[in-house]
């Protein structure tokens, strides 16, 4: 920050023995670059990767230390298709370490991020003796690809005339197939896995926890969800509030706006799901789903949203009780029979 801002950034910091000491008068450079400090500095001590990543494009962003291009470059443009950005994103929220795609099809080449994408839905169901963990090569790639499209089958996915090598040239049309499967496959499983007090969960359960939820914690707790298709939640303002009432530092309401016009709600669904993907939370929709107040994706958010809840109330009064085992939260009633992606 000294480098590129040097009359802005100091180095008093950089004599502190203190490791967060010297952490802290990073963020305070940054706040002087006009980057918002979202992490802490255990973060930079700890070295969590994403968080310090996302900082370090934030400043990048706000004084990158480049002269101005003499001519402009032209860059070409990635269309991305609303499926193939919902499975991305599905991808990318589940926290899987090495996990991260900037492309669906390229990454999935190499049918490694496939593969601990379905170790994590079923775990152990990938042999990983068999896998080729460093696919150097096409026929590398291949082979973990065809054991990919093999679990697939094990899984009960319908793979007619889908092998590796479909995967390997990113053929669209047979890898969505693929994808749409696997993301329908966890999404059940998800739900299943809900429970409460040892019972299945039902919709009107969990519309009733998410009401109780921002009428008690939330910003505005004059709001309320009547259903999954309720339209008032297309400007995503009660999904912000529930996730503040679960998490009261995680949302910056200076960044949230009325959603009055359809591009406002737009930025504040892009932000509620951004959040809660911080959060913790498993993603299954698109921001267009919460506009279009879609109620099967809807009630995945809030699922999700109550899965995590319950999750950090367990672990909050098993610190405080003393006990040693996590409660795993499982099985519900909520069957989705199928979540469809396009209209």
């Amino acid at each position: 920050m000294h480098q590129i801002a040097p009359g802005t950034c100091g180095m008093d910091h950089m004599g502190a023995g203190d490791m967060t000491e010297r952490a802290e008068g990073v963020l305070d450079n940054g706040k002087k670059l006009g980057v918002h400090a979202f992490i802490k500095p255990t973060d930079i001590v700890k070295g969590n990767h994403r968080l310090n990543l996302a900082f370090t494009a934030s400043i990048f962003n706000a004084c990158p230390g480049l002269d101005p291009l003499e001519e402009e470059i032209e860059i070409e443009e990635f269309e991305e298709t609303r499926e193939e950005k919902a499975f991305r994103m599905w991808m990318n929220s589940l926290g899987i370490d090495g996990v991260y795609l900037n492309h669906l099809y390229d990454g999935l080449v190499d049918g490694l991020n496939l593969l601990k994408v379905m170790d994590f839905i079923e775990p152990g169901i990938v042999d990983w003796g068999r896998v080729e963990t460093n696919p150097n090569n096409k026929f590398k790639k291949l082979a973990n690809n065809n054991y990919a499209v093999e679990i697939g089958k094990e899984m009960g996915f319908s793979l007619v005339g889908i092998d590796g090598s479909d995967i390997v040239n990113s053929n669209e049309k047979l890898v969505l197939a693929l994808m749409w499967q696997l993301m329908r496959y966890h999404t059940i499983k998800f739900l299943s896995e809900l429970k409460f007090d040892g019972k299945s969960v039902t919709d009107e359960q969990i519309i009733s926890w998410c009401n109780e939820t921002v009428a008690s914690g939330g910003q505005d707790p004059g709001l309320k969800m009547r259903d999954f298709k309720d339209p008032s939640l297309s400007d995503s303002l009660f999904f912000l509030n529930l996730i503040h009432a679960i998490n009261l530092k995680i949302v910056r309401w200076d960044v949230v706006n009325d959603g009055v016009t359809e591009e406002d709600k737009m930025l504040n669904a892009r932000y509620a799901i951004t959040t809660a993907r911080k959060m913790g939370c498993t993603i299954f929709l698109l921001p267009e789903d919460i506009l279009e107040s879609r109620p099967k994706m809807i009630m995945t958010f809030a699922s999700s949203s109550h899965r995590l809840s319950l999750s950090e109330n367990t672990n909050r009064n098993m610190c405080i009780l003393g006990h040693s085992a996590l409660l795993l939260l499982s099985s519900t009633n909520v069957f989705l029979p199928e979540v469809t992606l396009t209209d």
